[in-house]
């Protein structure tokens, strides 16, 4: 054999096993003992993996309560109150009041009688439809074609007639479907929200009654008449911080109610819970 093929080898052969002494050596110099409680947590965990919790998963959330004390031990959307619990115990931390949450549609399509602009026959998904504009008039409405459905770990929710439904008795308010629509028409809200609003449009007047009979025309009647402040205007957008509207209570008379009452954009959150729907 040519020796110098031979020498090549020997080569390659002596750097590999001084690599391998050195990454010996590493292991042990750098070795970090993991603290015990990451994997005791990671137990009590669901293993959902969800995101809600704002980590990347179930892992990447355990190692953060244990090691962050900027963590919270009710951090975890899936588990709810008894994993909490369990979670503080083992961290030595307050589990807290985790305020159960849900996801909802800001689009009603359906009573707007959106018109389709051309017929789509492109790849079945709302990211793909979303770049080539959507087949719908408005361009904030739901596309309909199931990626937050294909995304909730929970199975909460299906498309129906066009529209993504959302039952309330599955879905914990994880975010996954939130963060999946191209369109930005999903919004976790707390459960016990009293009202919220069904129309995502950042467009005004005429130009959401030319393409929806059922929008939200901007006209800022529910800002003003709001006494708890709790409505605003964001980023061309009606919002609605329910904190604010939940401290104060009943004593509105739901006025936000009163000044949408010809568009109907806002609605009492009981009366429009979704319902359970066979696919």
């Amino acid at each position: 054999m040519d020796p110098i093929i031979i020498k090549s080898v020997l080569f390659l052969a002596g750097l590999g096993c001084l690599c391998g002494v050195v990454l010996s050596i590493a292991s042990v110099v750098f070795h970090v003992d993991e603290d015990p409680r990451v994997e005791a947590v990671l137990d009590v965990l669901p293993g959902a993996n969800c995101g809600g919790c704002g980590f990347a998963g179930c892992s990447s959330y355990a190692a953060a309560v244990v090691n962050d004390p900027n963590v919270g031990a009710g951090d975890c959307v899936a588990g709810g109150a008894d994993v909490a619990e369990k979670v503080g115990e083992l961290t030595g931390k307050s589990a807290g009041s985790a305020e159960p949450m849900i996801s909802v549609r800001r689009c009603i399509k359906d009573e707007g009688q959106v018109a389709l602009k051309y017929e789509y026959q492109g790849v079945p998904s709302c990211a793909a439809a979303h770049k080539m504009g959507g087949a719908d008039a408005c361009e904030y409405s739901c596309l309909g074609f199931g990626d937050c459905v294909k995304a909730c770990p929970f199975g909460a929710m299906i498309i129906h007639n066009g529209l993504v439904r959302i039952d309330p008795a599955l879905c914990i308010g994880c975010g996954v479907c939130v963060r999946t629509c191209p369109r930005g028409i999903l919004e976790v809200i707390p459960a016990n929200a009293r009202v919220m609003i069904y129309c995502s449009s950042t467009d005004k007047g005429k130009a959401v009654t030319s393409v929806c009979k059922a929008g939200c025309i901007s006209c800022l009647a529910c800002t003003k008449k709001c006494p708890a402040k709790a409505i605003k205007l964001v980023d061309k957008k009606i919002v609605i911080d329910h904190k604010k509207c939940l401290e104060y209570g009943d004593e509105c008379e739901m006025a936000c109610l009163k000044a949408c009452k010809k568009r109907k954009i806002i609605r009492v959150r009981e009366n429009i819970a979704e319902m359970k729907l066979a696919a």
